[in-house]
């Protein structure tokens, strides 16, 4: 029986954002990150320059981190990081951190999946008001710059993969058809803002036929290349006199592609609910459409807080008080694993 609270000081450092959160158990006491602004001049991330910002930001925002929530690094039980995937020289940053932080405090270390703390952020706890929270087993649309996966969640570490990109993420289709558009980095939100007011029905591209529950989007980034580049040669302005029905019907294509496998997957594990995770569940089409699939189908829906959506320390909190309760911790020869799987 847990005797008392457990305070665990978790940091994220997979990519681009410096992220820091104090759990007490489930629930998030602070959670402070900063995103580096220096990767929007070259229209995606620059793996050697997030590296030295993650340098710069990770003591000042776990600093914060421990303000807002009202507590000393004395009082933590544990620390936990993100050990893989992502890129090599941003987990460096984050794990070195961690583990002179956990020999310093003499206090266990933990080494938490990127990929399983995005499923795991639904189990995060709020103090204002009692928050469902999805029942074993459910199926987790996990959706991402980086990943794209159906995956079922028999419990908090027992994950099936059912199906998977075999090329390229959604969300890096978001942010490629955007720079194509000339459209700021990270271009997701965008395509998302301006297909609110845009036709999903006007324009039309290639569907990649792929077997199983798996997903593919290279052909799709290729379609819409070819489809701009030929429009624009009839007509120049063709891009911003049709930027809202090409971002909403773009949007469209994809959210049916995802949502075309989701509902086989759903066929094959009748009376599972379905979650979201990942950075584009942020997208507001998307959660617009998986509220429509679950209602169809009598099911539960569990969509996170857009906070709890994108790369955070919270998510990887959640992982992390799981493993404590387990006394699965790490030791001080961690190393970051780039390709780790689910």
């Amino acid at each position: 029986m847990q005797k008392k609270d457990i305070y665990i000081l978790a940091i994220e450092s997979s990519c681009d954002d410096t992220s820091a959160a104090v759990m007490r158990n489930a629930f998030v006491l602070s959670n402070i990150t900063a995103s580096q602004k220096i990767h929007e001049q070259y229209g995606g991330v620059v793996p050697e320059l997030a590296g030295r910002d993650h340098e710069k930001n990770i003591v000042p925002v776990v600093r914060a981190a421990l303000k807002k929530a009202g507590i000393e690094a004395t009082q933590l039980d544990a620390v936990a990081v993100t050990s893989g995937p992502g890129l090599m020289g941003s987990l460096l940053v984050g794990i070195s951190f961690a583990k002179s932080l956990s020999l310093a405090l003499q206090i266990p270390l933990i080494s938490v999946n990127h990929m399983q703390a995005h499923i795991l952020a639904h189990f995060l706890e709020d103090e204002k008001e009692k928050k469902e929270i999805p029942s074993f087993p459910f199926i987790c649309l996990t959706v991402s710059g980086g990943h794209t996966q159906l995956v079922l969640v028999k419990g908090h570490f027992e994950f099936e993969v059912l199906g998977q990109t075999i090329d390229d993420a959604v969300g890096e289709a978001f942010d490629k058809a955007a720079k194509i558009l000339g459209l700021p980095y990270p271009g997701g939100p965008f395509i998302d803002k301006y297909a609110k007011e845009g036709d999903r029905t006007r324009f039309s591209f290639a569907n990649s036929r792929v077997p199983n529950l798996d997903f593919s989007f290279s052909g799709i980034k290729t379609s819409f290349l070819y489809f701009i580049r030929d429009h624009v040669k009839t007509d120049p302005h063709f891009v911003e006199k049709n930027l809202n029905d090409i971002c909403a019907s773009y949007q469209e294509h994809l959210t049916n592609s995802l949502l075309k496998t989701t509902a086989i997957a759903l066929d094959e594990h009748m009376g599972c609910d379905l979650a979201l995770a990942g950075g584009v569940s942020a997208n507001g089409r998307l959660r617009e459409r998986v509220l429509q699939l679950t209602e169809s189908r009598k099911i539960n829906a569990f969509i996170p807080p857009f906070e709890y959506c994108t790369d955070n320390a919270a998510m990887i909190g959640a992982g992390a008080y799981f493993k404590f309760l387990r006394n699965d911790f790490s030791s001080l020869t961690l190393l970051p694993d780039v390709k780790m799987h689910l």
